[in-house]
């Protein structure tokens, strides 16, 4: 599975960006799409996760009230909508999926297998 990421740039604190995952030669059909975090000097960091197939979402405690993680079956996107950024969201964001099993919802890196290249995600103050 071959996973673009979209949509990010420079944006002023308070701003909003979407990011989006696409796939390339296939559906997210049977997986998890999940979306990470990586500043510089720190550790990937989870922040979201859409099991394709049910529906299930899973938000990081970090995330919740200013991420949300959407899907558009038609587009075969999964979409991270950031409001209320904040300087310490500065970081590259990747998309990223793992085969699903029933309902569950990974949120740790270790599980997905496919990654994107990534996004630079940019606030200023």
């Amino acid at each position: 599975v071959q996973l673009v990421e979209s949509g990010g740039g420079l944006v002023q604190a308070g701003g909003s960006l979407r990011l989006s995952c696409a796939a390339s030669g296939r559906t997210f059909s049977s997986y998890v799409v999940g979306w990470f975090r990586q500043a510089p000097g720190k550790e990937r960091e989870f922040i979201a996760a859409i099991n394709w197939d049910s529906g299930r979402i899973y938000v990081a405690d970090s995330g919740k009230g200013r991420f949300a993680i959407s899907r558009d079956n038609a587009k075969n996107t999964v979409y991270l909508q950031m409001n209320s950024l904040k300087p310490e969201d500065t970081a590259v964001y990747y998309c990223a999926t793992h085969l699903s099993i029933g309902d569950y919802v990974g949120s740790t890196k270790a599980v997905y297998h496919y990654w994107g290249q990534g996004t630079q995600v940019t606030v200023s103050s």
